[in-house]
């Protein structure tokens, strides 16, 4: 059951941080492993807030996996929320919450937990938890750079 929780700053807006992640088509530009991403579901609702029933192809050595995501963006709160529809995992959960502050920069708070029904997919991850998580972290930085400049 790995888990991953952290909090960075990053020199970009809340917004701009927000709509990057939101962004899920895009991940295959530049998330690593992650070879297509389509939404098949977008439903806003009376709050403000839109759900989306995405898919995400991970591509990894000999495994190719299909699962499917609700994604509930908060863009009043600046807040993502992820559960698990179908595919591999047994459950997947994450969040991510983004919190403007004075000088223009933002708190990035990010949290994943999820387990494989495949044992032998458990092992593979487990092995390579923490570096794929520094991998995505550091993909996700490199985007917002690419996009946003190094400063705000």
């Amino acid at each position: 059951m790995p888990t991953h929780a952290e909090k960075r700053i990053m020199p970009h807006s809340a917004a701009q941080m927000y709509d990057l992640i939101a962004d899920i088509n895009a991940y295959p530009q530049f998330l690593p492993w992650c070879v297509g991403a389509r939404i098949r579901k977008r439903t806003m609702m009376p709050d403000g807030s839109e759900i989306l029933d995405a898919d995400l192809v991970i591509s990894f050595k000999l495994f190719r996996e299909k699962f499917g995501s609700r994604v509930t963006l908060y863009p009043e709160e600046r807040r993502i929320d992820v559960e698990y529809l179908d595919g591999p995992f047994r459950y997947l959960n994450n969040h991510w919450k983004f919190t403007q502050l004075e000088d223009g920069t933002c708190e990035v708070d990010f949290f994943v937990d999820f387990e494989f029904k495949s044992a032998v997919l458990q092992a593979v991850i487990g092995v390579v938890f923490n570096e794929a998580m520094q991998r995505i972290v550091r993909a996700f930085e490199k985007r917002a750079q690419d996009l946003y400049g190094s400063t705000t």
